[in-house]
């Protein structure tokens, strides 16, 4: 079943957003208007307007307010991958040319600004202290998340914490801030966001790992991108570290750099994959999976709460 179809009582919403979407990212430039349009028409999956409706509909829901929020969250993870893709000087991104390869380095960084501004903007229309302390606080810590995986490039010394530690600032934190910022613009009880936001965290750190695990298994036209990127790349994911304790197999992957050659790399990802990590990194995955789910059990037996449920399976799950 593809997402879109799990939540048909969404799309007239969904329309909304994209629409203010696009109409957020206009700007005077024509230069800056275009970069901006590059990105958000290159499609996605807009996993976190989709939580944070989802939260909303715990509470007053009320999709003047709402898309305040879902636009805000989904141009914020617009603009870090703008940014990411200059810091990894990356060429694709969901199959198209990324803006710093169809422009340059700073055309990139400064549309992710203006991108990132923009999201600040849309967020001055909620009115709650608690939502600007909850999102400040997650931009605090998705920076910090993104200064960590500069400072670990290429640092073969790393553990499982230090990788955890790392996507949830990256990546599981943004998505449990939708789900909670969801609620609490909803005027949602406290106990009721907070386990929103657990469940967010637990579900973003299972979409993490599975990335992780699909840049190995899947292909550059499933992903966008070329597999094995993330090694190449200098970034250590979960995958890697479990095909590490093998220590001939762990000769063979420190001795990666920026410059190591296609052949090399696959067939390191050939042996990392007859490994056992990618199976392992799947449990893991599937660990935080089962967490989510569990956390859904307590919250009000609403129609939202299965489509949560729906789609944590399914971005857990997905095999590209």
């Amino acid at each position: 079943m593809k997402l879109k179809m799990m939540y048909p009582f969404l799309n007239s919403d969904i329309n909304i957003i994209e629409k203010t979407l696009e109409e957020t990212v206009e700007a005077e430039s024509p230069l800056l208007r275009q970069a901006s349009l590059h990105l958000l028409q290159a499609g996605g999956k807009r996993i976190r307007p989709v939580f944070v409706l989802l939260a909303g509909k715990f509470g007053d829901y009320d999709i003047h307010v709402m898309k305040n929020v879902a636009v805000a969250l989904e141009l914020i993870h617009m603009a870090s991958l703008v940014h990411d893709d200059v810091i990894d000087d990356a060429e694709l991104r969901r199959g198209q040319q990324t803006i710093k390869a169809k422009w340059d380095n700073q055309i990139a960084m400064y549309t992710g600004d203006y991108i990132f501004a923009r999201s600040l903007e849309l967020m001055t229309n909620i009115h709650n202290p608690l939502a600007h302390k909850i999102l400040s606080d997650t931009i605090v810590e998705l920076c910090i998340g993104e200064i960590e995986q500069i400072q670990f490039k290429y640092n073969f010394q790393q553990n499982l914490r230090d990788y955890l530690l790392r996507i949830k600032r990256k990546t599981a934190l943004l998505i449990a801030a939708s789900c909670q910022l969801g609620a609490v613009a909803a005027n949602v009880e406290e106990p009721i966001h907070k386990k929103l936001y657990m469940f967010g965290y637990y579900v973003g750190m299972s979409f993490q790992i599975t990335d992780d695990v699909l840049d190995f298994t899947g292909t550059q036209e499933q992903l966008g991108k070329p597999a094995g990127g993330d090694l190449l790349q200098g970034n250590i994911t979960l995958p890697v570290l479990y095909a590490m304790e093998d220590e001939t197999l762990r000769e063979k992957i420190t001795s990666v750099h920026e410059n190591t050659k296609k052949e090399e790399i696959e067939e390191i990802i050939q042996l990392i994959k007859q490994s056992g990590a990618i199976e392992r990194s799947i449990l893991i995955s599937d660990r935080y999976l089962q967490k989510a789910i569990d956390i859904l059990e307590e919250l009000p037996n609403i129609r939202s709460r299965k489509t949560l449920r729906d789609i944590a399976m399914y971005i857990g799950k997905r095999k590209f």
